[in-house]
């Protein structure tokens, strides 16, 4: 019989073997994202399994940073690293237990689907072969990594400026399957949407804000163990290059519209926060929050707007993050949208739950209450 093995040395993988000594009580533990007590995603290989009835179990899943993200949350596996579904999963006594009878010599299993280093690159060097399209480097993570932003239509004068960033923590991968969705649509020449916003509008897209994180399978933190999204009202070149970098480049462009993709681990739905709690929130950007809201609803049955974040969530902490600093210094319209781990309650898919094609349907339509709100934006 081939011997059991687990591995996750690769990108965004993220796994500790404890034991592999039967299939049916492979003993393991997600790995802390560096210099921080932040951990949920996980992201590994099993081998050696084919046609074993597998038990996985994850054994600090109780200690996770969210451990109400495991109620009614179900693994992605994959074969192939290209198709992936969902494996019977459920918590008890503490831990994470996922059953498998793996078809094959090797299996993925993800927290989520991940989203590589790799493709990344691959999406950037894509779209910078469209005319519509300049590439631009931020700056340097800490680990010497490229941060990269695109620039999508002329940044003539008059034009709304259009901000958009993902990935700020890395675990949440379907924010940036989501980015490929607004990339590919701006980018369709054929498309009427696009072409009406970047007649009046300039995109700048920021994929993956936080690129050491990704790599290292980090959760939510940087190479530092910083917390990207508690840095924006005092970013640091020595804690935070990637909101340093992004920062600087918005007070050059100005930001008309801004809006950070996110995931949330317990919410099963898709969902906008905005800047209620902010001190210069102003009835004009309340009216654009819910005009905003309304279009994204028609746009799209899998947005809705009765669950989401309470108003004043955050507290002391509100001006720290991206969409309440973003808001404020520039007095736009600024929201965080966020995408499930689980399935979309409202419409649910027993097969993939919320996957990355539903990810990437969702950053299409998003166009569409851009589109709605932009004369009305200033």
């Amino acid at each position: 019989m081939t011997d059991l093995r687990i591995s996750a040395a690769f990108d965004g993988g993220n796994i500790v073997s404890i034991s592999t000594q039967k299939a049916d009580d492979i003993r393991l533990s997600i790995r802390p994202d560096q210099d921080s007590a932040f951990y949920q995603w996980f992201y590994f290989r099993l081998s050696g399994a084919r046609h074993q009835a597998c038990r996985l179990r994850l054994e600090n899943a109780a200690g996770a940073a969210y451990p109400a993200g495991w109620d009614n949350y179900r693994a992605r596996a994959s074969y192939d690293r290209q198709h992936w579904f969902l494996v019977p999963t459920r918590i008890e006594n503490g831990e994470l237990i996922i059953e498998h009878r793996p078809e094959q010599d090797s299996v993925y299993y993800a927290y989520f689907t991940p989203y590589s280093w790799e493709r990344h690159l691959d999406r950037l060097a894509l779209a910078q072969q469209s005319a519509r399209v300049r590439s631009h480097r931020l700056g340097s993570t800490l680990d010497g990594r490229d941060l990269d932003m695109l620039q999508i239509g002329s940044a003539e004068e008059g034009r709304r400026r259009i901000w958009i960033t993902a990935r700020q923590h890395p675990g949440e991968t379907m924010a940036e399957w989501l980015m490929e969705g607004v990339i590919d649509r701006l980018l369709d020449e054929s498309d009427p949407v696009a072409t009406a916003l970047l007649e009046s509008a300039v995109f700048y897209l920021v994929p993956n804000m936080n690129p050491d994180g990704s790599v290292r399978g980090h959760l939510r933190t940087n190479a530092q163990g910083v917390n990207l999204n508690r840095e924006w009202q005092t970013p640091s070149l020595a804690r935070s290059p990637e909101v340093y970098h992004v920062m600087e480049r918005m007070q050059g462009t100005g930001v008309d519209l801004f809006l950070d993709i996110h995931g949330d681990e317990s919410l099963p739905y898709n969902f906008v926060a905005g800047c209620g709690a902010n001190p210069g929130f102003t009835p004009q950007l309340e009216r654009l929050e819910s005009a905003f809201s309304a279009a994204f609803l028609a746009a799209s049955p899998d947005f809705q707007t009765r669950y989401g974040y309470e108003k004043e969530q955050f507290g002391a902490e509100t001006l720290t993050l991206a969409s309440n600093q973003v808001g404020e210094r520039f007095g736009c319209l600024s929201l965080t949208l966020e995408l499930p781990f689980k399935d979309n309650a409202d419409r649910p898919d027993k097969r993939v739950g919320w996957n990355e094609a539903r990810s990437q349907r969702l950053g299409e339509a998003l166009l569409i209450p851009i589109l709605s709100v932009l004369e009305q934006l200033r």
